[in-house]
């Protein structure tokens, strides 16, 4: 990859994803080529998904670099369209979670583990406390 051209990175966020995108993708297409790869030099059509032990890592490997939110929840609450008007600068909105409880650690809005508020170099972060296994994680996703 050292020979390739990077695509420039002063477009802004929204490239930045697209440029991780495209890199991907010439990577994808260098492997693709190789004599042995059932790619375009060997003669034979390309094979997406190999049936080798090799192969399960590659398939997991295309997913691997996929961005997915990551979100951690304080609290929820149910009010009326009335309060949340009334909502301004100062305005306290009591969440149904305890003091001292554990947060709950959400992918893309599924739940995957819980854990603890802390403080590193002045920013908030979350020390997991219990992760949710993964066939429990494969469960609920299935549920919805």
């Amino acid at each position: 990859m050292a020979s390739e051209e990077k695509p420039e990175d002063n477009a802004g966020a929204a490239d930045d994803g697209m440029a991780d995108w495209a890199e991907a993708l010439l990577e994808q297409k260098a492997t693709e080529s190789g004599p042995d790869s059932g790619g375009p030099l060997s003669g034979e059509p390309p094979k997406p998904f190999a049936s080798s032990a090799d192969g399960h890592v590659n398939d997991i490997n295309m997913v691997l670099d996929i961005p997915v939110q990551l979100s951690v929840e304080l609290g929820r609450t149910k009010v009326p369209i009335k309060h949340i008007l009334q909502l301004g600068q100062g305005s306290v909105v009591e969440l149904d979670a305890l003091a001292g409880e554990p947060m709950d650690v959400l992918v893309n809005g599924y739940l995957i583990a819980q854990g603890e508020v802390v403080v590193v170099n002045d920013k908030f972060g979350i020390r997991l406390t219990d992760v949710v296994t993964p066939s429990e994680r494969l469960r609920r996703v299935s549920k919805n």
